[in-house]
């Protein structure tokens, strides 16, 4: 028997500088909401729902979020560069999905695998350091749990180490092989075990 492996590629994407498209408007879209806010609170945010949740509507006025009382329709794809499908309706989730793969825009059905370009995984932020955490879809609660490790054992001051080594290499002579090699000197302390 062969071991499964996950084959997903990490990416950062710069959401701010992307157009979102949300279908749905209950729990579930709420909290893709929240976690795309959080990671750029300038992430620009169409939903479209015949309802939303009243912490939905009070969220969409702390971002770029517009809100669209309307059941969804093709015509909401146009300008989309991701989908985040997140209705109780089985039969809407997959013709959003069918519509998407289409006109090659990139969707995730939330708690649905098969129909996932992508993966919204566990995130772990402290200032310029991000942690994305992916169990390939199998696992959502074990992402939370590992995000909620991570969130404790990385100090707060791991941002500092970050600006000061940033301020480091730019001062570093010598070529890009050269930069590295002394980088790595420099940092091996960090995960080399204390006796």
């Amino acid at each position: 028997m062969s071991e499964e492996r996950n084959n997903l590629y990490p990416v950062f994407l710069k959401v701010e500088k992307l157009e979102i498209l949300i279908v749905g408007g209950g729990f579930v879209a709420e909290e893709k909401l929240t976690f795309l806010l959080k990671s750029s609170p300038a992430t620009k945010v169409t939903m479209v729902s015949p309802m939303f949740r009243e912490g939905t509507v009070e969220l969409a006025k702390k971002g770029a979020v517009t809100l669209i009382e309307d059941s969804y329709k093709t015509s909401y794809l146009k300008g989309k560069h991701m989908v985040i499908v997140t209705t109780d309706k089985p039969a809407v989730n997959i013709q959003v999905y069918m519509d998407c793969r289409e006109q090659q825009k990139l969707v995730n059905v939330a708690d649905n695998p098969p129909y996932c370009d992508f993966y919204m995984g566990g995130i772990v932020t402290k200032g310029n350091v991000k942690i994305a955490i992916s169990t390939n879809g199998k696992s959502p609660t074990t992402a939370k749990r590992l995000r909620q490790f991570f969130e404790e054992v990385i100090p707060d001051k791991i941002d500092d180490l970050v600006k000061n080594l940033n301020d480091y290499r730019n001062i570093i002579k010598g070529n890009f092989e050269q930069k590295v090699e002394q980088l790595n000197e420099f940092t091996k302390s960090l995960v080399e075990k204390q006796e």
